[in-house]
């Protein structure tokens, strides 16, 4: 299946100034570092834009900043599920309004709805857009997994079009679906069985390695195998404290996490710099 939305889409992460308040400054700067670097779109507010600590007003504003902002041909999806179908809802309405490309919407958390409960909240959202809705299977974050016969069932829905497969053990070609892999480790996977593409976070800082994954089909796996440790190092805690620590270690200014995440400490700072200076990204 081919996509509109792009191949290579970054979760961008949201940047904290020192106070904690989103600094937009640093966020568009992030945005056309990323881009340039070969994303072809961005995910707004997602979970590795902490999403679930921001308010509704600082969500809005950053899509409406990255609608903006975005060059010519770049694509923006918000990202804009819920475990309240309504607030799903609204919020799609509103990214809509707001001028993004397509919208992502996570499986609900939490509440650990039945297949016809996920076939109705998902029906209400399609329901709210006009534009490709993204399903997002991430088991390991709600404690719920939409198996591929669900997916192509949700399939049938209209502007239903694409999965963020997280579910790295279920990553395959589903009737009626774009897939897109939802972790690094398995966007060269996705790209050699024919999927759309992924929707990552390496990509902040290994985008132009990542673009000649799927520009230099005959070199994916050697490139593949020599981001292996910086995928790993990535993983070191949970998202999306190692790939801020790893921007701040390079520069860019992002700051840390807002709570309950917390800062990188100083073993997990030495794995992902340990990672960087063996990618050649930074000068040991």
């Amino acid at each position: 299946m081919t996509t509109t939305l792009g191949t290579l889409l970054t979760a961008i992460v949201t940047p904290f100034d020192d106070e904690l308040k989103v600094d937009e400054d640093a966020f568009v700067a992030l945005l056309h570092h990323v881009i340039d670097s070969g994303s072809d779109g961005v995910v707004v507010c997602g979970t590795t834009g902490e999403a679930a600590t921001l308010t509704n007003e600082e969500h809005l504003r950053l899509v409406e900043i990255a609608c903006a902002e975005r060059p010519e041909g770049v694509t923006i999806l918000g990202s804009t599920g819920s475990n309240d179908t309504a607030q799903a809802c609204a919020m799609t309405e509103r990214v809509t309004e707001l001028g993004v490309d397509g919208v992502l919407s996570v499986t609900p958390y939490y509440n650990r709805p039945n297949r016809r409960g996920l076939v109705r909240h998902y029906t209400e959202i399609a329901q709210a857009t006009d534009k490709p809705v993204v399903l997002y299977n991430v088991p390991s974050r709600t404690a719920i997994d939409v198996p591929n016969d669900l997916l192509a069932e949700l399939a049938q829905i209209e502007r239903v079009d694409y999965v963020k497969q997280a579910n790295d053990d279920n990553l395959a070609l589903i009737d009626g679906l774009g897939v897109y892999s939802g972790n690094n480790e398995t966007f060269a996977r996705a790209l050699d069985m024919g999927g759309v593409g992924g929707i990552v976070v390496a990509s902040h800082v290994a985008g132009p390695q990542m673009r000649r994954m799927i520009d230099e089909p005959e070199n994916r796996a050697e490139l593949d195998a020599a981001l292996k440790d910086l995928f790993a190092a990535l993983s070191v805690t949970t998202n999306p404290i190692p790939v801020k620590a790893a921007l701040n270690l390079l520069g860019h200014r992002v700051g840390g996490p807002r709570l309950p995440l917390v800062e990188a400490d100083e073993a997990e700072t030495a794995v992902v710099r340990n990672a960087l200076i063996a990618a050649g990204f930074l000068e040991p």
